[in-house]
């Protein structure tokens, strides 16, 4: 029966250690692209539900609340205007920032990032919905 020799094992283990270098940081760019891909998403769900909402009630919801519990004076309320009942995280574990009235529409709606801070570039920039 023949073994493997010290060498022949080093120098396996140096290409598979040489293959992770190069593969790793293309993986985690890719989960990067997940992330905010499914930022804008929810972004334009939590949209669609706040101009249902303004459809109906007359003016846009003063806070995310409002999508699933009445607030007071919203008499033609006719919640809850998201399926699950809850409002959702963006994908980094952070609340989504609704300003109404907005600066750059009707409404504000953003997810701040990673860092859960304004601005910032790659994984950090905020993503909003009015771009």
């Amino acid at each position: 029966m023949r073994a493997f020799t010290l060498i022949e094992l080093l120098a396996v283990i140096a290409i598979l250690g040489l293959i992770a270098a190069f593969a790793v940081p293309q993986v985690l760019k890719w989960v990067s692209g997940a992330r905010s891909d499914s930022a804008r998403i929810q972004i334009e769900a939590l949209g669609a539900s706040i101009d249902l909402y303004r459809l109906e009630v007359g003016s846009y919801p003063p806070t995310l609340e409002a999508l699933v519990e009445k607030p007071h004076g919203a008499e033609r309320w006719n919640g809850p205007y998201l399926k699950k009942r809850v409002i959702p995280k963006d994908p980094w574990g952070h609340d989504y920032v609704y300003r109404y009235p907005g600066k750059n529409g009707g409404y504000d709606l953003m997810s701040l990032g990673a860092d859960n801070s304004e601005g910032g570039e790659g994984e950090q920039k905020d993503i909003v919905s009015w771009e």
